[in-house]
């Protein structure tokens, strides 16, 4: 879905139309090219192993609503960037994964597939990171910001980061060694309180309910989406993995006891599986027609 404000396909048809769009009752981002192209690479391209023709990336994308232009745009740089390999055959081209890409791409895909998997009860234990950098050094700041909100963690005040997955501890332990400031930070595993105290703080140091509305939002547009034929549900799959993949990064996949009652992540994780196995014979088809020839 491309939330720019560009025509996205028709889910039905194919056609150029309005696709159902997200509330946005926070920016979340918007569905680039490039993003797109990695969605397709990783969904289509990945699980196959084969060349893909310009052609067929051109058609896929455009069924998402993006123009020749970025589409080549989107190839190019991720051919720059080590990800993609071209080799031309007359006056076309056909794209390899290189092993780097293919490489971000299983592990994105792990990353992807793996969330929201019930996870084992929790035992009440915590992960505390006291990591702080001085207030000049920004860009060191929004790097350990950012670096530890993407392993899970939740800022509960000024350097004091939380997670209630102390499994955590020696990929946590490497980040902070890799930005330099592993002599500086100070490690602790232990219990906190009652579940009483332990859901506070699980709400001060995640905003619960702007993930919550998040997951509402992807519910409303993935209801909407009623695929009619093969191009149709070739779209409405992209669009379905392109915005589930946010979730493993908006996500800390805290424990149910620290959850809101009804937790909507739960109904999304239902509804994108259900989806995801319904469509994918159908866009894997497709996907084969596209790339036939």
């Amino acid at each position: 879905m491309d939330r720019t404000g560009g025509a996205d396909a028709d889910a039905g048809t194919g056609a150029p139309a309005a696709a159902p769009r997200f509330r946005r009752r926070r920016e979340l981002g918007a569905a680039s090219a490039r993003s797109l192209l990695l969605t397709v690479l990783g969904e289509f391209v990945l699980p196959a192993g084969e060349p893909v023709w310009t052609a067929a990336f051109l058609e896929a994308l455009g069924l998402l609503g993006v123009e020749e232009k970025a589409v080549r745009q989107a190839l190019a740089r991720s051919a720059t960037e080590g990800w993609l390999a071209g080799e031309r055959h007359g006056r076309r081209t056909a794209w390899r994964l290189t092993s780097a890409g293919e490489r971000l791409l299983t592990d994105g895909t792990e990353r992807i597939y793996g969330f929201g998997l019930p996870g084992g009860d929790w035992d009440g234990r915590w992960l505390l990171v006291l990591a702080t950098v001085p207030e000049t050094n920004r860009k060191l700041r929004h790097l350990l910001r950012t670096r530890l909100s993407w392993n899970g963690l939740g800022n509960l005040s000024p350097g004091v980061w939380v997670s209630p997955h102390p499994e955590r501890e020696p990929e946590v332990r490497e980040v902070l060694a890799e930005i330099g400031v592993a002599d500086t930070s100070t490690l602790f595993v232990g219990s906190l309180g009652d579940l009483g105290e332990a859901r506070r703080v699980a709400r001060q140091a995640w905003n619960l309910d702007e993930i919550e509305l998040a997951y509402e939002d992807f519910l409303d547009a993935v209801r909407a989406l009623r695929p009619a034929d093969e191009p149709g549900t070739f779209a409405a799959h992209a669009r379905l993995v392109q915005e589930w993949r946010r979730f493993p990064f908006l996500d800390p996949a805290l424990p149910a006891e620290l959850l809101p009652d009804d937790w909507s992540g739960s109904q999304a994780f239902a509804l994108f599986h259900e989806r995801h196995g319904a469509w994918r014979p159908v866009a894997d088809r497709r996907w084969k027609a596209m790339n036939a020839g």
